[in-house]
């Protein structure tokens, strides 16, 4: 049998120019990835003969690529791809797809339709990458320091008119309803499609300055809320690309308020999931500044509620009371009377944020800095105010008022609490709902099991029925909270939000509890 030809490899001159640019020698390239890929979970060990054998053209396997950019573009202040490198190919070659705010009209038309074919065609690369928080604050700076889109108006393609604008405006709200009643899972394929199939005709055609706007801030709106939706389904890597593009397309439309916007609300919140406190006060501070005098008070009171949540991560109650206590006076100027009802002036997409909303954001931040009392009074003020139509909303605070229940010691309340929002959870598709469960449930463990119960270990002295009868086949020293744990798990178990749980019989049921002092560390929901 012949051998296979040899091919020569190509310098890689890409990466070349880039390490110059960046000023980097081969030895501090290798160690900036190293501490790169440490921060991915990565045990990378590169040198500068590493580095030397990737500019003679070698390419690095698995998700170095990746990790390489990644640390360039960190030394560069910049978002850099994997095609930038010079170490793209197939898969990889798309893989920058949705990452950059382009600094053209044209180029955002096509890096957005882009991301939707990409998702539509349900590329690995997009859901499963991981999420920088770079790659978060480098598209608010160039959001910051670009200036206003000087035309849109194209005369190229089918015409587009204020109608077909308003359809998308129609659509859009009619798959926010769907989305709060039943969860992401449901409505996403739905909303991707659309995007991928209508929204980017329009795009394409051509319009007025006047029609070009309201048709980029309509689908601006529209995009943020895919990147939401793979949020609450779980693909965080989809959704910064999506807020990315809502960020750029808000540039288009000329609405710096909306642009703020995504920035306090969408890509802050996704930073605080990632855990990345300081990129949340960032962030919204970002949208602050870029938004001054742009935006309604009400608006100004979500961007503020989002640098107090950044604080409260952060630890810092003093910066958080005083950023909560100007959220609450912005609020206020917006209804006027306090009444919490929306004005005239406010754009649709800030009119969903009302003391029910604020309540609830500050109950957050309550909670996070370890202040039982005003977390309770907080989340039950914003469950009081909330539709109910808002099921994962109500969902989500129940969880989080079960938490500030179990902070203060009242168990038996947590638990009541805590199975409503199992209940609910039970009717959603929503990713989003099962990990702050997941979140919430974890911390309860946290709090300690031997000072809860009063036999010292040896019973359970639970008044509940409901909390008796799931302490009946407790191992000893469980105490009241390995009570909360069986019970809510029991009740997880039925509804169908676990899968498999490991363990031996406790009640009837196949619950293996290995988990340490019955808490929730170990299981995921």
């Amino acid at each position: 049998m012949a051998a296979r030809p040899l091919v020569a490899r190509q310098p890689n001159e890409r990466l070349q120019a880039l390490i110059q640019e960046a000023g980097c020698s081969n030895a501090g390239l290798a160690r900036r990835v190293n501490m790169c890929g440490a921060e991915h979970g990565l045990d990378l060990r590169y040198d500068k003969t590493s580095v030397a054998r990737w500019l003679r053209g070698q390419q690095p396997r698995g998700r170095a690529p990746g990790i390489i950019a990644e640390a360039l573009g960190r030394k560069l202040g910049r978002t850099v791809t994997i095609d930038e490198i010079g170490m793209a190919n197939g898969k990889n070659l798309a893989s920058g797809v949705g990452l950059q705010f382009s600094p053209t009209v044209l180029g955002a038309i096509e890096q957005v339709c882009e991301l939707w074919r990409s998702d539509v065609g349900r590329r690995d690369f997009l859901s499963g990458s991981t999420v920088a928080a770079s790659a978060l604050v480098e598209p608010s700076r160039d959001w910051l320091i670009t200036g206003a889109d000087t035309q849109v108006a194209r005369t190229a393609g089918a015409r587009v008119g204020r109608s077909d604008v308003a359809a998308v405006r129609a659509t859009t709200d009619a798959l926010v309803d769907l989305d709060h009643r039943y969860g992401s899972g449901h409505v996403r394929p739905v909303v991707v499609h659309y995007l991928n199939s209508v929204v980017s005709g329009l795009l394409a055609g051509s319009y007025t300055e006047a029609v070009g706007r309201e048709l980029f801030a309509a689908v601006a709106r529209l995009t943020e809320l895919a990147g939401y939706m793979a949020v609450d389904t779980g693909q965080s890597g989809l959704a910064q690309r999506y807020y990315i593009q809502a960020l750029r397309l808000a540039q288009a439309a000329g609405d710096r308020g909306y642009g703020g916007y995504v920035l306090a609300a969408s890509m802050s919140h996704l930073a605080a999931q990632l855990g990345n406190p300081r990129e949340i006060a960032q962030l919204a501070k970002a949208a602050q500044e870029g938004a001054r005098g742009q935006v309604p008070p009400r608006a100004e009171s979500m961007f503020l509620a989002a640098e107090a949540r950044g604080h409260a991560l952060m630890g810092d109650a003093r910066a958080c009371q005083s950023v909560a206590g100007r959220a609450l006076d912005a609020l206020e100027r917006a209804v006027g009377s306090g009444s919490g009802s929306v004005t005239g002036d406010d754009p649709i997409w800030i009119r969903h944020f009302d003391h029910a909303y604020l309540a609830d954001e500050l109950a957050h931040c309550h909670r996070d800095l370890g202040q039982a009392e005003q977390a309770r009074r907080r989340a039950e003020e914003a469950l009081e105010g909330l539709p109910e139509g808002r099921v994962r909303r109500r969902a989500i605070g129940l969880l989080l008022l079960a938490t500030a229940h179990v902070q203060q010691r009242d168990v038996e309340q947590a638990c009541h609490i805590g199975t409503q929002a199992v209940d609910l959870l039970g009717s959603l598709r929503s990713n989003r709902g099962r990990s702050i469960w997941t979140t919430s449930s974890s911390g309860w463990s946290r709090i300690g099991t031997s000072r809860w119960c009063g036999s010292s270990g040896r019973g359970c002295t639970c008044r509940s029925p409901e909390i008796s009868a799931g302490c009946a086949g407790v191992l000893a020293g469980a105490g009241i909270m390995g009570c909360v744990a069986l019970w809510l798990l029991v009740r997880v178990v039925l509804v169908g939000l676990m899968r498999r749980v490991r363990g031996r019989c406790v009640l009837g049921c196949a619950l293996l509890c290995d988990y340490q002092g019955y808490g929730w560390g170990s299981y995921r929901p």
